[in-house]
């Protein structure tokens, strides 16, 4: 069977409609459409019933999809092994969102270096949706996330939670956004939260998707924000930064996400207890 049958299949699963998953794959759709035809033609049963409500999988369609899944996972995990560089016994594919990999998983690599010095580590920076589409993929090991989509294969853990925090580069300021507010999308979750929090609030004239991004530019030109406590530390020890009184807290949980079979042994074992661990996140550099 044709690799790319099989990766069709899933990606119509994870965007649920073929036009999506034309866009995803950047193909057309009718090159899609006759990638599953294909597909269905070689399995000799129908994956997928479409109507105007959209697609969803047929009875076979579910039992393939474990089988799409393992067919994905095998070639790239071949892939993976044929490509440990010499010197090391195994190779992992971490991939994290950006304000993760400041900081945290940058000690984080420093105590996996540490712990497992045979073990080679590729890190990529990617959010939410590009992450997910590699584990599916099986093209990473390991996704580092704070908003995972749960999917048939794929195990979600819990490793800690940041705490966000409203701070400004004003002395004192009012417990609320101001005028001065960048709004940091730190995912649906954050959002509904905020919204509650701040239901006066009106649209913030600065909205980035980097929380690097907008506290670069608070330090640079002033403001407020809500960013990991972890982040701005420094910036609060220093004086350059205030946290706002009064202004409400959100926890903001982090997730590992993996395949559900890979074995609870070796590197991936190795990397998620050092995640969640504290003192691993926050090693001497």
């Amino acid at each position: 069977m044709d690799i790319e049958l099989a990766r069709t299949f899933l990606t119509v699963i994870e965007r649920g409609s073929f036009v999506a998953a034309a866009e995803r794959l950047h193909l057309t759709q009718s090159t899609v459409s006759a990638r599953i035809a294909n597909l269905e033609r070689e399995l000799g049963c129908p994956l997928f019933v479409r109507n105007r409500a959209g697609t969803r999988l047929t009875p076979d369609g579910h039992r393939f999809q474990r089988h799409a899944l393992e067919l994905v996972g095998a070639l790239e995990r071949a892939r993976q092994a044929l490509g440990v560089a010499r010197g090391y016994r195994e190779a992992l594919v971490v991939g994290a969102r950006f304000g993760l990999w400041e900081g945290c998983m940058l000690d984080w690599l420093a105590a996996m270096r540490a712990t497992a010095p045979d073990v080679a580590v590729r890190a990529e920076i990617g959010f939410e949706d590009d992450l997910m589409q590699g584990l599916i993929d099986a093209r990473l090991d390991l996704g580092v996330m704070y908003t995972p989509q749960y999917r048939p294969g794929l195990a979600v853990r819990k490793l800690f939670e940041e705490t966000l925090v409203l701070v400004t580069t004003r002395a004192s300021a009012p417990a609320e956004p101001g005028d001065d507010y960048v709004y940091v999308d730190w995912g649906p979750e954050f959002h509904r939260r905020h919204q509650a929090a701040f239901p006066d609030c009106a649209a913030a004239a600065i909205t980035v998707n980097i929380g690097w991004l907008g506290l670069r530019h608070i330090l640079a030109h002033g403001g407020s924000g809500y960013f990991p406590e972890r982040l701005v530390h420094g910036e609060l020890s220093a004086g350059r930064l205030h946290r706002v009184a009064g202004a409400p807290r959100f926890a903001l949980p982090v997730y590992a996400v993996h395949a559900a079979a890979a074995a609870d042994t070796g590197a991936l074992a190795t990397a998620i207890a050092l995640l969640a661990d504290p003192v691993s996140r926050h090693a001497p550099r």
